[in-house]
Order: C-alpha cells, then sequence, then structure tokens
C-alpha cells in the first residue's frame, strides 16, 4: 500500500467520524431530571396501569428514598444493588439511587442463587432495595435492606445534600455474560449517557407529547435510554406489565392506552410482533406509534420489507437500527431504514456524536470493502470492568490510529460500504445473541464442566437464521444416562433460562479443524439425525 492509498483511507474515517458535536457534559442525569421537574412539575411522568407519577411526585418519592439511604449508613458514591420487577417502585429506586449520588446495579429477581452470589460478591454494594416480592430473597444476601413498598419511606424528608455526583462518577454497573464462566460488570459514567441522550434527542426528538414505553429487563442496557430519555425532555415513560414484552397483544394494548410513541424492538420479537400484526389488522390500534428502534441483534432486510408494509407506509411510523455494546454506553452508530424501495442489506450505520468508529487489521485502517474487527473510540466508552484490571487492559486499549486516545476492541467482524455505512458482519469469537441478549458460550462450557460426569463440552448456535436459534451443547462423557432435563437443572443452578441449552448430545469425538482446534462450525452444521 503506497502513501497515497493511506492518506485516501485516513480522509475516509476522519469524514466518517466527524462527529463532535456539544452536550452538557458538566452535568449528570440526576441534574438534568431536576432541571425538567423544575418547567413541568405537574406533567405526568410515568404511567403504570392505573396508577402515575406527576414529575414532582417522582422527584419528592426518590428524594425520600435517598433520605433513607442517608439514615441506614449507606456510602455515598458507592454502589446499590436495585432487585425489582418491573413497577413504579423500580422508577423511584433508579432515581433515588442517582439522587443519592450513587450508581446503580440492576439484579434480576429470576437471576439463580449462584449468579447472583457471585455478583454480589463482585460488586459489594452498599445496600440493597427490593419491593415486597423480593424482599424476602433480598434480606438472605445483604444486611442493609430497604423495601420500596414500605410507607415509612415516604413519610420521610427529601434528602438535603451539598454536591450531586460527577460527571466522571459512575452511573450504573451492568454485569454482562462473561467467558471465564462468570459475568462481568461493566461501569459506565454519567457523561457517558449524557452523551447518548443528548444525542438520540437531537437526532430523534420527543416532547411532553411523546410517550416512551419501558418494556426492556433493566439488567440490559438498551433500558438505559427508556429509562431516562423521558425524564430530561418532558416526556412520559409507560411502563409494560412484567411478562407482557413477551406477547404482542399485550404490547399492542399498552400501546393504544398509553397512546406509546416511541418503542424499541429485538429483531427476533419485532418479527413476531410483525407477523401477530399482520395476522389481523392491527395497525389502526398502533396509530400513535412515531418511531421503533431495533438492537440487539441483526435487522434483516425482510424485516424492514414487512414493517414498511404494515406500519411505514400505512401509519407513517420511522424505524432505525442501533447497533452497539455494553462497554460504550447502549449504541454507538445509527441507520434510518429507508420507508420504500428495494433494500438489499440493513447496515448499522454511522456513528453518534462524539464517537469514533475504525475497522481494523493486522495492517491497520482497513479500506471500504475490506473485512476486519470493529473498534469504537469516543465519550461513551464505559471505564472498564469492575475488579478485572487486567481484562479491562485486554478490551481497552490504546488507539494505534489516534495517539492518546482509547479505544474498545468490540470482537465483532465488519466493513466500510461505499456509501460511508457500516456493516455488521458476525463475531470473531464465541460470543452469540439470542433475543439480543449476549451469551458468552465461554461461560456456559465452563459451568457445563463443573459437572463431574462432563470431561469436555462444546455449546454452539443453532439455526442461527432462523427466527428460533437454539443452544445445543455437545458433551464428551462417559455416562450415558445424562439426560437434557438433567443437564438443564443442573445450569439453572447457576444460568439465567436464556443461558441454558435446549439440548444436550453426547459425542464419542469432537471434529477437529486442520489445527487440531474443535471445529464448531461443523458441529452447527451437523444433521437432526446424527443428533
Amino acid at each position: 500500500m503506497n502513501f497515497h492509498e493511506i492518506s485516501n483511507i485516513d480522509i475516509i474515517y476522519r469524514q466518517l467520524n466527524d462527529t463532535v458535536f456539544p452536550y452538557p457534559k458538566d452535568k449528570t442525569i440526576c441534574q438534568l431530571f431536576e432541571a425538567q421537574v423544575e418547567k413541568t412539575p405537574d406533567a405526568t411522568a410515568v404511567i403504570f396501569g392505573e396508577e402515575v407519577l406527576t414529575y414532582r411526585e417522582l422527584n419528592r418519592k426518590a428524594g425520600q428514598l435517598a433520605y433513607a439511604l442517608h439514615q441506614n449508613g449507606v456510602e455515598k458514591n458507592g454502589i446499590i444493588g436495585l432487585m425489582m420487577e418491573r413497577s413504579l417502585e423500580m422508577i423511584i429506586g433508579l432515581y433515588g439511587i442517582l439522587k443519592y449520588g450513587a450508581a446503580y446495579l440492576p439484579i434480576s429477581p429470576d437471576y439463580p442463587e449462584k449468579r447472583m452470589e457471585y455478583i454480589l460478591s463482585d460488586s459489594k454494594p452498599g445496600c440493597l432495595i427490593g419491593q415486597s416480592k423480593t424482599i424476602d430473597k433480598i434480606i438472605g444476601f445483604h444486611s442493609k435492606c430497604i423495601n420500596l413498598n414500605d410507607e415509612y419511606i415516604y413519610e420521610l424528608p427529601e434528602y438535603s445534600y451539598a454536591d450531586y455526583a460527577r460527571p466522571n462518577d459512575l452511573m450504573y454497573v451492568i454485569y454482562t455474560s462473561g467467558s471465564t464462566g462468570n459475568p462481568k460488570g461493566v461501569m459506565v459514567e454519567h457523561h457517558s449517557v449524557v452523551n447518548r441522550l443528548n444525542w438520540m434527542q437531537r437526532r430523534y426528538p420527543v416532547t411532553h407529547d411523546d410517550t416512551i414505553m419501558q418494556k426492556t429487563p433493566f439488567v440490559f442496557d438498551v433500558s438505559v435510554w427508556e429509562l431516562f430519555w423521558w425524564s430530561i425532555t418532558g416526556a412520559k415513560l409507560s411502563i409494560l406489565k412484567p411478562g407482557f414484552e413477551k406477547f404482542p397483544q399485550g404490547i399492542i394494548e399498552e400501546v393504544e392506552r398509553s397512546k406509546i410513541t416511541t418503542l424499541h424492538f429485538v429483531p427476533s420479537m419485532f418479527n413476531s410482533f410483525l407477523n401477530y400484526i399482520g395476522s389481523e389488522d392491527y395497525t389502526a390500534k398502533l396509530l400513535s406509534l412515531r418511531q421503533i428502534f431495533c438492537s440487539g441483534e441483526a435487522l434483516t432486510p425482510a424485516h424492514v420489507k414487512k414493517f414498511n408494509t404494515l406500519l411505514g407506509q400505512k401509519n407513517g411510523t420511522r424505524l432505525t437500527n442501533l447497533y452497539g455494546p455494553t462497554e460504550a454506553t447502549v449504541d454507538v452508530t445509527y441507520y434510518d431504514c429507508p420507508g420504500s424501495g428495494e433494500i438489499i442489506k440493513v447496515p448499522i450505520g454511522k456513528p453518534i456524536d462524539n464517537t469514533a468508529m475504525y475497522i481494523l487489521g493486522e495492517s491497520g485502517l482497513m479500506p471500504p470493502g475490506e473485512k476486519g474487527e470493529l473498534c469504537i473510540a469516543g465519550v461513551g466508552l464505559a471505564r472498564g470492568y469492575l475488579n478485572q484490571p487486567k481484562l479491562s487492559d485486554e478490551r481497552f486499549v490504546d488507539s494505534p490510529v489516534c495517539r492518546g486516545a482509547r479505544i474498545y476492541r468490540t470482537g465483532d467482524y465488519a466493513r466500510l460500504l461505499p456509501n460511508g455505512n457500516i456493516e455488521y458482519l458476525g463475531r470473531m469469537d464465541n460470543q452469540v445473541k439470542i433475543r439480543g441478549l449476549r451469551i458468552e458460550l465461554g461461560e456456559i462450557e465452563a459451568r457445563l464442566c463443573e459437572h463431574e460426569a462432563v470431561s469436555q463440552c462444546v455449546v454452539v448456535l443453532k439455526d442461527v437464521e432462523s427466527i428460533n436459534p437454539v443452544l445445543t451443547a455437545y458433551l464428551l462423557t462417559a455416562d450415558s444416562s445424562l439426560t437434557d432435563k438433567k443437564m438443564k437443572m443442573f445450569l439453572r443452578n447457576f444460568l439465567p433460562d436464556y443461558m441454558v441449552p435446549n439440548h444436550y448430545i453426547i459425542m464419542d469425538s469432537f471434529p477437529k479443524t486442520m489445527n487440531g482446534k474443535v471445529d464448531r462450525n461443523a458441529l452447527a452444521l451437523l444433521k437432526k439425525s446424527k443428533e
């Protein structure tokens, strides 16, 4: 490659990453929320069924929780765990933790006990907050517990404090699947979230006339924009009742009832939703929907075409594809899908504000059309992994492109298209996604190998291109009595259900590649008759 070619590639990436835009970098999410409370104190903030909170009421109740944390001697600027179902109390818990100047740690009440034990022993939260449905479980884990269904909290004064959290302080820690057998906690700071939401508001503005649906489990980072975007713009939040996210009819009813304007789907669920509304004409019930965002999995041309037919062309709803890892604050690229015409592919698009995307190979920046590893730079990068400096140093590295900057190595293959959009090409390692949930196959394999009868195992994702891909575990064992039921029961002691394989196949040996490694592709292609 000559100097002229290198210069052209450099220019291409400079144009791609011309994303500098001002944002309130001196503010935290809590400060922006309180500024909105001052503007619209009596406006509706949160809806949950028949229950409603105004901005003033939410601010007061969050302040009362902050006082309860102070009363319990909880350390400021630390981590506070929140174990709750979707509810008004969950929102009060999140905003109360932030008003206290701490970072929130979301924990699913459905996590297996051993997973909870690991997360809590690793993060060492100063307090656990729950509700009546979860408090019994919480009491067994921590000496300092607060039940947000206790009426005494809402008789307390509001917490009076001299200083807020700072923009570079932690806002949340979210645990994602880890390849070592244990999840890893991603640490994200306030200013990163402020930038992400400021970009979203600038690109897709919401006002007091808008209502955002909150349906993503708060242990996944997509929930972050659902939980906080509305609160700094004067919009409303409608909380979908727990479990309803699995049923298109429940989503449709809530869209119609609360006049939802903004909604998120993982593409696999989006497909089910589109099939459902297409089976009978439900489009009239979805007239309020202005914009739908998809992320977490690959959005396909078939999805977009079906959407355009059912919602885009009939109701004028817009569809946007988002991409981003937890380590870079939710989303880092966007692509506004065309409303008509032939759709060949759906790229992940271009970088958001104050974000740079690089496709790197062994020789450096890859020219358009060439595959490489997708790397991210900018203000959205997480601080790193909690208590894992070595892993942080492996994934968050010095930029080979921009001296003094840091980049996050995603482990995703991508290429730059001639039109300046980025195309996602799959994973470089053994990480997969099912229904938008990120899974390290190595974590499942590590747990399977802890079974006394399993000498070696490999987990693969089968039927990747189908609507319902499944995890299948291949085992080397001398115990022929191992059954799917037995192995599922074993794994459920450690892993959430979405990480438990559907099928378990006992093998005599594993197919190997030329260099002697297990051939995962061959396993994935095994015919059902073999299984």
